[in-house]
């Protein structure tokens, strides 16, 4: 029996979440699975993955084959390079001790990247945010502009409009009297 690890989905059609699983090569994509190792969520940014790594480094130990998609997310968690790790120490041509070391100083670099990674994101979005903001603004500045505008022409017209109005009657007045 050939065991792979891959992804099932659950969710609906446009906001799909996959659980990471071992199962038998020949079972079906969302059929049954020996074993639960994780989630992968895409939707997020970036995509979220929750994933027990002990169980995942037992699980390529023994022989479970991942498939592109898991092997990358494997990857991404440190898993595949803690198997190249491990396997060194099996051969005898590294210590277990300095395997650790190598393993925790790839784990910071990789927190590391991540962080500023999101911190650009975070700080384009806020930029961004900022422009549409100004935009908006200036927007809003051009239009109460042109509604003062039309309002003074309309008080100048509606004030214009009964200076000639009094005027016409103060003449039918003059030639009622000059009569």
């Amino acid at each position: 029996m050939s065991v792979k690890i891959r992804l099932t989905k659950r969710g609906r059609k446009a906001l799909a979440i996959f659980d990471i699983v071992v199962t038998n090569s020949k079972a079906a994509r969302d059929g049954k699975y020996i074993e639960k190792l994780g989630q992968y969520n895409p939707n997020t940014h970036p995509a979220s993955i929750v994933l027990n790594d002990q169980k995942a480094f037992e699980w390529i130990m023994t022989g479970a084959q991942p498939t592109d998609t898991a092997r990358t997310i494997l990857s991404e968690a440190g898993i595949m390079f803690r198997k190249h790790l491990q396997i060194g120490v099996n051969k005898g041509a590294i210590t277990q001790d300095a395997a650790d070391k190598k393993l925790a100083e790839w784990k910071s670099k990789k927190e590391a990247a991540k962080s500023s990674a999101k911190g650009s994101l975070e700080q384009t979005k806020a930029a961004a945010r900022k422009a549409r903001l100004e935009a908006e603004a200036k927007v809003a500045a051009t239009r109460a502009e042109n509604i003062k505008l039309k309002t003074l022409a309309a008080i100048e017209a509606a004030s214009a409009a009964p200076a000639s109005e009094e005027a016409a009657p103060a003449a039918e007045a003059t030639e009622t009297a000059a009569e």
